[in-house]
């Protein structure tokens, strides 16, 4: 994720509020990834199969270690996705991490985590959600 410009990591963040004209400007300007990867954080299993279909495994694994599967962070560690992994970590409040995004001047991730929180800390737990 760190090889994305800053401008479209901020537009990334944006689409944990309540404009959706992120989401769609992300998905015009050919990021449908991350439009798609926001859609499945935010529980859309449409967009968590589009992410597995489409060449983006490691996103849906994303996903699901942000959901504090372990199995899904495993798994984007052991396939080299280790930035990933240290991302849902963060997302996970974890406080290892977030000083690994400072540390390295990546503190746009810290924010990203802090987003995907807010987002998450005012949502139910969605039992239908697919699991990594």
């Amino acid at each position: 994720m760190f090889d994305y410009p800053v401008k479209v990591l901020i537009a990334f963040g944006e689409t944990f509020g309540e404009d959706p004209e992120f989401q769609q400007w992300l998905i015009t300007n050919g990021y449908k990834e991350l439009a798609a990867l926001s859609g499945a954080i935010r529980g859309s299993t449409d967009a968590f199969d589009w992410l597995m279909e489409n060449g983006y495994k490691h996103l849906a694994a994303l996903d699901s270690a942000i959901d504090e599967s372990s199995s899904a962070n495993e798994w984007l560690r052991k396939n080299n996705y280790e930035f990933l992994a240290i991302f849902a970590d963060a997302c996970n409040k974890d406080q290892g991490a977030r000083d690994w995004f400072k540390k390295n001047d990546l503190t746009i991730f810290t924010h990203l985590a802090e987003r995907i929180n807010e987002f998450r800390d005012n949502q139910t737990f969605n039992i239908y959600k697919p699991r990594f």
